[in-house]
């Protein structure tokens, strides 16, 4: 098939929203599909060198071209600035891919319009990584973006109990599926799988968007903000939060953007920690959403065990060797002892879980499936 991918890499240019755009790409390409990447936000780039939005789309071009170039994608992408400047591959190009393509992706917003182009392909499907967030936007009733939706023939979500009696989240009279983030797990072995010293994440305190909805991970972390101070085990937050208020609590931090520029560094940081400890989104965890993070699933990848907090999820993917869920204070601290005791199992039981659950290869053909029929 030819298929067309639609992701946010220049919208918010950072290694974690990268990978998940470009493992769509990496693993449709392995099962035999030929790929386009496009970008049409309608909204200005992020830059971080400047840290701020900017109408000059140079610093996101060059940053899609960077990430998809080591991967022989590098003629492969096209960018629309918010004045409908076509950047990359021309609109021609896109066109003239889309004319015969077989199906649109459209993951996470990576376009908010219907173009000619897009609108001619038979099949489209919208995945929905931010779940709650997405429902509830719905649920306002605005027709334009009702009908938006309306348009794909399935939407897919990374909440695995949105539209089941597990979460009371209004579902819109859509049906979602449950789909995982697909992982090319050979890209995040490490080579001789020495672990680092100490328990990290990345994360963001709180985001602007959905400000309505208060359900960000600033109000999760404040439950479990006294773990650092009664764990032997370092734990370190790549996090663009409050620096002073988590030292004084016994939290490592370093700058969450800096570890997160480019694809390769945040790789690294999750290969060179020992595990994971993730909080999540308060809007996952009150709402019981069944939320699977994708960073996560790199974690596992790189045979580092993940200790984070249950949304849900743990009613559908293994939960206690490798891959531990917490709901307390005192079951994060239980877990990482756990993890310590027995350090060498559960890092081969991550590797595992990352491929039996994970993996582009068993992820993207039930996907698939759905997505064509």
């Amino acid at each position: 098939m030819k298929i067309v991918v639609a992701g946010i890499i220049a919208r918010y240019p950072f290694g974690g929203v990268t990978w998940c755009s470009l493992m769509y790409l990496l693993g449709l390409r392995a099962l035999g599909h030929e790929v386009f990447y496009v970008e049409d936000t309608g909204e200005c780039i992020y830059d971080p060198v400047e840290n701020t939005l900017s109408k000059d789309p140079g610093y996101g071009t060059r940053y899609i071209h960077e990430a998809l170039a080591p991967f022989d994608l590098g003629d492969r992408w096209s960018f629309v600035n918010w004045d409908t400047t076509w950047h990359g591959a021309s609109r021609e190009t896109v066109a003239a891919f889309c004319a015969d393509a077989d199906l649109f992706i459209n993951l996470s917003g990576g376009s908010w319009f219907w173009r000619d182009e897009y609108a001619r392909i038979p099949r489209a499907v919208f995945v929905d990584t931010d779940p709650v967030f997405t429902q509830l936007a719905l649920a306002k009733g605005d027709e334009s973006y009702v009908d938006f939706f309306r348009r794909f023939h399935h939407l897919f979500t990374f909440g695995a109990n949105i539209g089941t009696p597990a979460c009371d989240v209004p579902t819109c009279g859509f049906t979602w599926h449950k789909t995982w983030q697909p992982v090319v797990t050979d890209l995040w072995r490490t080579a001789d799988g020495t672990a680092g010293d100490r328990f990290t994440t990345v994360m963001t305190w709180r985001i602007e968007s959905f400000a309505d909805v208060d359900g960000n991970k600033n109000i999760e972390f404040m439950k479990f903000m006294d773990v650092a101070a009664r764990t032997p085990h370092p734990i370190e937050l790549a996090v663009n939060g409050p620096q002073d208020l988590l030292h004084a609590h016994g939290w490592r931090t370093v700058d969450g953007m800096g570890v997160s520029r480019h694809l390769w560094d945040y790789r690294a940081y999750i290969q060179g920690s020992r595990g994971e400890f993730g909080v999540a989104k308060h809007a996952y965890v009150s709402r019981r959403s069944g939320w699977f993070s994708d960073r996560t699933e790199c974690y596992l990848a790189a045979g580092r065990p993940a200790l984070v907090q249950d949304t849900g999820w743990s009613a559908h993917l293994p939960a206690g060797d490798g891959l531990l869920a917490f709901s307390t204070p005192d079951e994060a601290l239980a877990g990482l002892d756990r993890i310590q005791a027995d350090y060498a199992r559960h890092a081969r039981r991550a590797a595992e879980i990352a491929v039996e659950c994970f993996d582009a290869a068993r992820v993207l053909p039930r996907f698939l499936e759905t997505a064509t029929r």
